[in-house]
């Protein structure tokens, strides 16, 4: 079969690869890959050697955004053939930790899990893959090729998940959110926002494009500047990863307001604050910031189930670029409109 591989770090090494079928020790579940989604962790491994191959190998298997029909899976299995399924990224470590013990190994605590397409397993990216029981996503039938946004969507739902238990210490109802960026990740929290009846204001920095467009079809607002915030809000997802900027959306945010961190900085630029000012009122207005990375079990459960009250049109237009299989390794290089591109495994 064939499969979408790279050295990690050697770009020039990115193509497709004839490799044998899936061994059975991944799993017991045959899935037929259809889709996988591209984000900026599949660039770092390709361009700047983040991650690794499996043990022994010098190739890796990329992608960790998958989207595929189960072929064959076992009596008593949580899917049957023709089911469309995505899967899950991480696996917990062999100890292992407290929280990989209790399916919670997002937040592993030794670091030794491994992850699908990235960190010592191979990934999704090819035209077969088998999969573990435990760690199939059943989708809605009715999404199609728009279920290989699960894995995005499941690092957000995990977001408004903590902001959701770290609100539970007040009985404050938040009734704005801000979310800083426009990208897949952005967008999809601004869905969630919306699906849960909160007046969601996106902050991105184009004025063109596809993107304030979308933002307003969700029924929220676009602002291109946090002076041109309706008010201060109670909730913020921040999804650039741009150090100013978290710490501006501090002095714009409400009292005992929520900021969860979901982006990463990919630059190593420093940045002065006033850390006296910073702490004083985060103090005084109750403030909390808290970062949050990949998702647990549940949070693509509930991905799953946010994508399906979504508007499926809507969605569509997250993809704005199919890349066919062959020629995968140009999906590795933005386009000024793009917010999610896409690689079809069976074209």
């Amino acid at each position: 079969m064939k499969a979408c591989t790279v050295k990690p770090g050697d770009l020039d090494s990115a193509g497709v690869e004839e490799i044998p079928g899936p061994p059975p020790a991944d799993g017991d579940i045959l899935v037929e890959g259809l889709y996988v989604g591209v984000c900026g962790t599949d660039v770092e491994i390709s361009v700047e050697g983040y991650g690794k191959p499996p043990s022994g190998h010098e190739r890796l298997v990329l992608f960790h955004e998958s989207l595929g029909r189960v072929l064959d899976a076992p009596s008593g299995a949580p899917v049957a053939a023709g089911d469309l399924v995505a899967g899950v990224v991480r696996r917990p470590d062999p100890v292992p930790c407290e929280p990989c013990s209790k399916d919670q190994w997002d937040f592993c605590r030794n670091g030794q899990f491994t992850e699908r397409g990235i960190n010592g397993r191979d990934g999704y990216g090819s035209q077969q893959w088998r999969i573990e029981p435990k760690f199939v996503i059943k989708l809605d039938p009715s999404l199609d090729r728009l279920g290989v946004l699960l894995e995005p969507t499941s690092v957000v739902a995990k977001a408004w998940d903590q902001i959701d238990k770290i609100g539970a210490r007040a009985v404050v109802t938040p009734e704005r959110a801000l979310v800083t960026g426009a990208g897949p990740i952005g967008m999809l929290a601004a869905m969630i926002g919306r699906q849960r009846g909160l007046d969601v204001t996106v902050l991105d920095r184009v004025t063109d494009g596809p993107k304030p467009d979308m933002v307003r079809d969700l029924g929220a607002t676009y602002v291109t500047s946090l002076d041109a915030l309706p008010g201060p809000p109670d909730v913020v997802v921040e999804a650039t990863g741009i150090g100013q900027l978290v710490f501006d959306v501090l002095g714009h945010a409400a009292p005992d307001a929520i900021v969860c961190l979901t982006g990463i900085s990919s630059g190593t630029r420093t940045v002065d604050v006033q850390a006296d000012a910073v702490n004083k009122e985060m103090v005084l207005s109750n403030q909390v910031v808290v970062g949050s990375v990949n998702a647990g079990l549940d949070n693509y459960t509930q991905a799953a189930a946010a994508l399906a009250k979504a508007d499926n049109d809507w969605l569509a237009r997250l993809i704005t670029r199919t890349v066919p299989m062959p020629q995968w390794p140009q999906a590795l290089k933005r386009e000024p409109d793009d917010i999610k591109v896409v690689v079809d495994l069976q074209a």
